[in-house]
């Protein structure tokens, strides 16, 4: 298949911007604030665990509040992958 068209097929996310978040599960003592500060990025379970969306994946235009949800975690769970 050709590249150019094998790209169109990709999510513009990953060909675009290739930040991603991850939230380490054993370090959240769920404090909420990722998601109070990016909850297009992350989200709580029910028992106010943070998880990442979207397989962690950083749509373009929010990688500010990525790094300020990574800056704001008191467990330091949070790491930035770019």
């Amino acid at each position: 298949m050709d590249d150019a068209l094998m790209c169109s097929f990709l999510p513009l996310s990953r060909t675009l911007n290739g930040m991603r978040v991850r939230v380490d599960t054993a370090k959240c003592q769920g404090h909420n604030r990722c998601y109070a500060l990016a909850p297009e990025l992350f989200d709580v379970d029910d028992y106010g665990n943070a998880h990442e969306l979207n397989d962690g994946v950083v749509p373009a235009g929010l990688e500010d509040k990525a790094r300020l949800a990574l800056a704001n975690c008191p467990e330091f769970a949070i790491s930035i992958e770019e």
